[in-house]
């Protein structure tokens, strides 16, 4: 019951879910962070994660959610992006609870309540500048594999400085943000049907057995419970 479309802000994605049944759902690290609003809890900002959040609920939950590329978030929502660190922190908490109210009532009435949020998060974008210029370069240089001194060297950073920047823009450092890009790419490649071994060897793994390790580290399961349905 899981569905998602491009928005109209860059690098996002708007997607939508509501329960089949009760029970829990498994969301993978993937370092970004996301704008929700639940039927049954309201609006809501997921963090970003280090390792896969269990989500449970009642079957019939309505969720649509904004998920922002990493490094947008903070811009977003005024803080860094650490503060929110595998977290799920109420609106309310980090805007003002009047605005937090109409922003529930537009949203849960509206035809389109993904055109709501979009529009929400493109003037706070707008107020504040846009995204740190950092994040998108960063992000394509890890996503690509490149190691962290390398993309470091590229963007004109030094290691600390670098380090620090990052935990403002993803949560965490920039070898943390590496380690779950490269596991996306991973389960890409797994999902779309190539076999564990020669996925390791694509992206950048010693061999299968470091796979299997950081997929159970970073997803809490094995590869092979991940190759069905599974969290974003």
């Amino acid at each position: 019951m899981y569905r998602e479309r491009r928005s109209e802000l860059p690098g996002a994605v708007v997607w939508t879910v509501t329960r089949a049944a009760a029970g829990p759902g498994r969301v993978l690290p993937d370092g970004c962070t996301d704008l929700i609003w639940s039927s049954r809890s309201g609006l809501l900002v997921a963090g970003p994660d280090t390792v896969a959040h269990v989500a449970d609920g009642p079957a019939g939950e309505r969720y649509v959610g904004l998920r922002f590329p990493p490094g947008t978030g903070p811009a977003v929502f005024g803080l860094p992006a650490h503060e929110l660190r595998d977290r799920r922190v109420p609106l309310a908490a980090l805007w003002p609870e009047p605005v937090v109210a109409g922003l529930a009532e537009r949203v849960a009435s509206a035809d389109r309540p993904g055109q709501v949020l979009e529009a929400v998060a493109a003037a706070r974008l707008a107020a504040d500048g846009g995204p740190d210029p950092l994040a998108a370069p960063l992000t394509a240089g890890l996503a690509a594999g490149r190691d962290v001194g390398t993309t470091a060297e590229a963007l004109g950073l030094g290691p600390r400085h670098l380090h620090r920047r990052s935990l403002a823009l993803f949560g965490y450092g920039p070898k943390t943000l590496a380690r779950i890009l490269r596991l996306r790419r991973a389960l890409a490649l797994a999902r779309a049907g190539t076999p564990a071994a020669e996925v390791a060897a694509r992206t950048g793994y010693a061999d299968q057995a470091h796979l299997s390790r950081e997929v159970r580290s970073l997803a809490g399961v094995p590869l092979r419970q991940l190759l069905g349905p599974a969290g974003r």
